[in-house]
């Protein structure tokens, strides 16, 4: 049920209007796709759409603010002492489960717009930084590259966005489980 539009407030409710847009759009993308109408968004926010073009003057704009939120979410994961290159990979495919479009528009190479370009490279960074470690543990061929895994994490949200919510789990278990045996540095010494 969409959010009953609350009374103009000013510019006092910015923070709060700017917040309520990006919890709409996490959810709307999420359920209706990256191409879903902005005006659902703003309805789902509880504002107008004055007020979501105030904030977000495009659609990217907007995309790349709800997915920034989670690439820093893995930036800070990647920061923790002690976690791991699938400790992350498990948060990036819990993400993508959730948000499917958002991960298809970081990697889907046909959208040039610079600002998508600098998230990728920021996931990819997070990814980089995991990539010894994990090959130090013999978890990653050397061959693998951060640029690799996110084409991985591409396929997987692009697979993801044509299943139905409660297929996607499973799906991407089984997806990684496949792709792990590919990337697997141990798996490749007894291949």
């Amino acid at each position: 049920m969409p959010a009953e539009r609350r009374p103009n407030r000013g510019p006092s409710a910015a923070a709060e209007n700017r917040a309520a847009l990006m919890a709409a759009a996490r959810e709307v993308f999420a359920t209706a796709g990256y191409e879903a109408p902005l005006s659902t968004v703003a309805r789902e926010a509880g504002v107008g759409q004055g007020s979501l073009y105030r904030h977000f003057p495009d659609r990217i704009s907007l995309a790349l603010a709800v997915f920034e939120e989670s690439v820093a979410e893995l930036e800070a994961l990647a920061a923790t002492p002690g976690s791991t290159l699938d400790d992350v990979l498990t948060v990036i495919t819990e993400q993508t489960i959730a948000s499917t479009a958002f991960i298809t528009m970081v990697s889907v190479p046909d959208r040039p717009d610079p600002r998508i370009i600098e998230v990728r490279d920021r996931v990819a960074r997070v990814l980089e930084g995991k990539l010894p470690q994990a090959r130090a543990a013999g978890r990653v061929r050397a061959d693998v590259t951060a640029d690799d895994l996110v084409l991985v994490v591409g396929m997987l949200a692009s697979l993801l966005s044509k299943l139905p919510a409660p297929e996607r789990v499973a799906t991407a278990g089984r997806l990684w489980d496949l792709l792990r045996r590919g990337i697997d540095g141990a798996a490749a010494r007894r291949g």
